[in-house]
């Protein structure tokens, strides 16, 4: 039971990311179980994809890239996202072999003997030369405090647990959020509910005409600027604006897409802001985003003074050992496809120069 397994690397979470970086272990000489191991704590493949709502269904999905090596088609873009994504995830990691070990609860990791690094988990330990932490945000939605929150007598939600519009039929919704699924909730439940209120801290930004390769690369330079500082990474999403497609242009027409400020706090009924206006609530549905899931790292103590972990491409500065994927400016699904080749690429040229201690 107390049994220490070695490997060369371990990587941690088999979303986009942690897939994209054990194709690139596998495809670079490393032998799953023995060069590498998979950690996940999802119960199935499908990253944090299998825990979406049903009705985003895949035609809804914006800029979801293959992983490398095996390309996504034919997919009906009228089955849920969460359907299409776990068929082709669970088909990939049979494809290269990469023998994923699910489900595993990564609880710490710790400095340990001869320059390596203890991975403590649900599953055993491992000992590793190397870690690829590929956790993403799903597991730590960000719910904001507000006056009088604890008073409200309604149900309140975050995004992480929306299961579909129909269960808001008849009810008076608050959706607090200015990202992409905060659009969506609300295009999705004004049919349903008897009304809904739109409130976001600041006014929305929605991008016209196509997204290209040169604003991508100007969005992500942004987020990657903030984790070299050693800040708290946001997401690509908040720095390029939400796209105006048909069904935007129309919430905006009908008045569904009417941007409210922030309230100032909530009452039993509802929320109320300073001037005295109050709009009474049945529900409030937060859309307020994630933060990055790196409880399990902080053994480490790897965070700056400015809250985040300081990385250079992939690479923490502060140990590098350590390769954080899925994290900042990777938090795409193409980034995170980029950042799992770069991080693989390091991780060889690390390993190749420093040989295992005795």
């Amino acid at each position: 039971m107390n049994e220490v397994r070695e490997v060369e690397v371990v990587v941690i979470g088999a979303g986009q990311a942690g897939l994209a970086a054990a194709y690139h272990l596998r495809r670079t000489g490393f032998e799953p179980d023995r060069g590498f191991t998979v950690l996940d704590h999802s119960p199935g493949p499908g990253g944090a994809w299998q825990f979406r709502w049903p009705s985003l269904t895949f035609g809804k999905v914006h800029g979801m890239h293959a992983l490398p090596g095996m390309e996504l088609t034919g997919a009906d873009p009228a089955r849920p996202s969460a359907d299409v994504v776990r068929e082709y995830f669970d088909r990939y990691e049979r494809t290269f072999d990469l023998r994923v070990r699910r489900p595993v609860d990564v609880r710490a990791v710790r400095e340990g003997p001869g320059g390596r690094l203890l991975v403590e988990t649900s599953g055993g330990t491992w000992s590793t030369r190397a870690l690829i932490n590929a956790t993403g945000t799903w597991d730590r939605p960000f719910w904001p405090r507000y006056p009088g929150q604890e008073t409200f007598r309604g149900r309140q939600l975050h995004t992480a647990q929306y299961a579909g519009p129909q269960e808001f039929a008849g009810q008076r919704v608050v959706v607090v959020g200015g990202g992409a699924s905060g659009t969506q909730h609300l295009l999705e439940l004004a049919p349903y509910a008897a009304a809904t209120t739109w409130v976001t801290r600041r006014p929305p930004v929605f991008r016209e005409g196509p997204f290209d390769e040169e604003a991508g690369r100007a969005a992500v330079a942004l987020v990657e600027e903030r984790v070299r500082q050693g800040l708290p990474p946001r997401s690509v999403v908040s720095v390029t604006g939400l796209p105006l497609n048909d069904a935007v242009r129309q919430g905006l027409a009908n008045g569904v897409l009417d941007r409210q400020p922030m309230f100032d706090r909530i009452t039993p009924d509802g929320v109320a802001w300073r001037d005295g206006r109050q709009v009474s609530a049945d529900v409030i549905l937060w859309a307020t985003g994630f933060r990055a899931a790196l409880d399990h790292l902080a053994p480490l103590r790897l965070r700056e003074p400015g809250g985040g972990i300081q990385v250079e491409g992939t690479r923490v500065v502060a140990d590098p050992r350590i390769h954080l994927v899925g994290y900042g400016p990777s938090a795409s699904t193409i980034g995170a496809n980029r950042a799992g080749r770069a991080a693989v690429r390091d991780i060889r040229r690390l390993l190749a120069e420093e040989p295992v201690a005795a």
